[in-house]
């Protein structure tokens, strides 16, 4: 969980988990690449306020408990017992940090795919962009409780493919190239349990840019 957590931002390796074998520098909350508000209308400011200094400080507090306590045990029993708690948190500080830099104002980057590398691979692996969003869509909306849904690249087929995670598990899988939070806190306040217009309305604040460069890093 240490290798995820301190490379969160290269895809291609969040694919192994390290269990911490010292105490490390801790783990803080990233700053947004933008303000608040910067969403809206597609993402209130009072969500990602929330969101960002509420949600996700808890799962860098969580984090950074659980890696102490691990570093300080000579229990094998309570290194085994911690490790639920070092997957939920560093999972979450994972996809949530992955996530934000999903994320661009309209005004910016937010919602615009330009031909190239990651708009081909769309168009061969799901027949065209508006068919690969009504498909992950789809499969979003079908998570039943919480939980996250990615496209990934898979190094096995050598394709873009839509995944989903339960709770706050890491997409290990596949590299992520994009990430959805479905977890209630990301939508309810706004658009209440209408998951569909959630999902309709981020796609205009989904930094392609950002989605592309992990998409070029994944097939190097």
């Amino acid at each position: 969980m240490l290798t995820i957590a301190r490379t969160v931002l290269k895809p291609t390796l969040t694919r192994a988990f390290a269990a911490p074998g010292g105490i490390a520098s801790l783990h803080t909350l990233p700053e947004l690449p933008y303000a608040y508000n910067a969403l809206e209308p597609h993402i209130s400011e009072q969500i990602m306020t929330l969101h960002h200094t509420k949600h996700h400080q808890t799962y860098v507090n969580g984090l950074n408990a659980a890696e102490e306590a691990y570093a300080k045990s000579d229990s094998t029993a309570q290194k085994i017992a911690l490790q639920s708690a070092l997957k939920f948190n560093g999972g979450g500080h994972i996809n949530h940090s992955l996530f934000w830099k999903n994320l661009s104002p309209v005004s910016v980057d937010g919602g615009k795919l330009a031909d190239g590398p990651l708009k081909q691979a769309l168009e061969r692996d799901f027949g065209s962009v508006e068919e690969f969003k009504k498909k992950f869509n789809a499969i979003t909306a079908g998570i039943q409780g919480s939980g996250w849904s990615w496209l990934g690249y898979s190094p096995a087929t050598k394709k873009l493919e839509i995944v989903t995670t339960p709770n706050q598990d890491p997409l290990i899988s596949h590299a992520p190239i994009l990430g959805v939070d479905i977890w209630e806190h990301a939508f309810y306040l706004q658009y209440l349990n209408v998951k569909p217009d959630y999902l309709n309305a981020i796609w205009n604040v989904i930094n392609f840019k950002e989605a592309e460069k992990r998409f070029l890093e994944a097939t190097q």
